[in-house]
């Protein structure tokens, strides 16, 4: 009698996956695709004229920068100066006041009761531009440039001091701990632990608003605020597109100038100067 072994049990299929559903995609789809065309449909624009707009920019083009007007060269450089120290007097007052009010709103620093109306503050001012900063503020201070540097300082507080607290936040904790268990309070945990983590991120990100409030001063002369963006658009009303042209090739080369002067000073502070020179030895 011979014995066989027992059949294995016999497998059973893997059960199929269902297919995902691709309701909420095409839902989604039909939905921003309506708001594109209803938004397209409510604008007064004629679309042929699209066709003309190369033509145009060649012809503007030309009376610009084919033969610009370099006789106003001097007060366009002093006008671009005015421009540059109203960026760098808000960006001043832009790191005296988000840095202080940035710590904090940060977890660990602040009370949940003065740290909450603060992000609720830093907020509020990032949703408003700083063009309508400006135009609140000529009521009050005037046509000046300081009416440009005050809403430039404010307008960032938003933006710094939300970089601020984030920056504050993401700092390892073992330098706080330690200070904690010396017997130190939150302002000494914030100075001696906190600060110097967190000091070499925030200096960049104060000089990299620099380089925003040198953009946004020449819009803000648009409106009366003072420097290069006002005589811009006083040239521009008259039509004089020589003197328009030159005054944009001196915009253009003073923010390039400026941005790879403050991009070389936050390399420097993020890595370091040890590292540059432990660079140059090996």
């Amino acid at each position: 009698m011979t014995l066989t072994a027992p059949l294995p049990p016999a497998r059973t299929a893997p059960a199929v996956p269902p297919k995902p559903s691709k309701l909420i995609p095409t839902l989604t789809a039909v939905v921003v695709g309506a708001v594109v065309l209803l938004s397209a449909a409510g604008l007064d624009v004629t679309w042929e004229d699209l066709l003309t707009i190369p033509g145009e920019v060649w012809h503007y083009g030309t009376l610009m920068f084919v033969d610009p007007n370099w006789e106003k060269l001097p007060r366009a450089l002093l006008e671009t100066w005015r421009s540059i120290s109203m960026a760098w007097l808000g960006a001043i007052l832009c790191v005296l006041f988000s840095i202080p009010l940035g710590m904090l709103a940060a977890h660990g620093v602040g009370p949940a009761w003065v740290r909450i109306p603060l992000r609720g503050l830093f907020a509020v001012i990032r949703a408003v531009p700083e063009v309508v900063i400006a135009l609140i503020l000529l009521t009050v201070t005037g046509l000046t440039p300081f009416t440009g540097a005050l809403a430039l300082g404010l307008a960032g507080i938003g933006t710094q001091g939300k970089w601020t607290y984030e920056t504050i936040e993401s700092v390892q904790e073992g330098a706080s701990d330690a200070v904690r268990a010396a017997g130190g309070s939150t302002a000494e945990v914030a100075r001696w632990a906190l600060w110097p983590a967190a000091a070499p991120g925030l200096m960049s990100f104060a000089l990299y608003r620099f380089e925003i409030n040198i953009r946004t001063s020449a819009v803000l002369g648009l409106i009366g605020a003072g420097g290069i963006g006002n005589m811009l658009s006083n040239y521009t009303n008259f039509r004089e597109w020589d003197t328009v042209g030159m005054l944009l090739i001196v915009v253009v080369a003073a923010t390039m100038v400026m941005d790879a002067i403050s991009g070389a000073i936050r390399r420097r502070i993020m890595e370091g100067a040890g590292t540059r020179d432990l660079g140059r030895i090996l």
